[in-house]
């Protein structure tokens, strides 16, 4: 198991915090490679990630589940991708640390399985928190960007991150047909 924290002060209250925070769409418009998020209900959602490695392209397809949404300052889900060893899970926990000020923290674990993992762990390890660092920074961007207008802005994809991404979901494959 790989596990990561980041945490991030935001400029901006805890209510507009959980404004974008509530709002799965939100989270997954921050991902890098995000083709399609499909909202089944108020828990679960279909990611589609494109992830390229070297010359090849692959669709990535994750099943996101919130297992609980206390707003405005705690949220636990889960995630599986599909046809990959690959799971794991997080939380967000959110708190106003100033007036119109709120401190974010984002805790991401991954968990490969397979005869592959232990390797697959070494490898991924210092990668997730600069992913995780990533996201946090975009998600923190755009609702301070969100603040000083009328609608939050759609955070710019990070080149790093996206390659870092596409390299775990190689490794990820790799494993899986290994």
């Amino acid at each position: 198991m790989i596990d990561t924290e980041q945490t991030v002060t935001i400029r901006a209250p805890i209510a507009r915090v959980w404004d974008f925070a509530s709002d799965i769409r939100r989270w997954a418009d921050l991902m890098p490679g995000m083709q399609a998020c499909e909202v089944i209900d108020d828990d679960n959602s279909h990611w589609t990630l494109k992830v390229g490695v070297g010359g090849m392209v692959r669709a990535v397809k994750v099943g996101v589940h919130v297992d609980r949404w206390a707003g405005p300052g705690e949220v636990d889900f889960t995630y599986q991708l599909e046809g990959d060893p690959v799971q794991g899970g997080g939380l967000y926990r959110a708190v106003m640390t100033a007036e119109g000020e709120t401190q974010v923290t984002l805790h991401v674990r991954v968990e490969g399985s397979g005869p592959l993992a232990p390797m697959w762990e070494a490898m991924g390890r210092p990668l997730l928190p600069q992913l995780a660092k990533g996201f946090a920074n975009q998600f923190k961007d755009a609702i301070e960007a969100g603040v000083a207008g009328a609608e939050p802005a759609a955070a710019p994809r990070s080149s790093l991150a996206a390659r870092l991404l596409a390299w775990l979901a190689g490794l990820w494959r790799r494993i899986a047909q290994g």
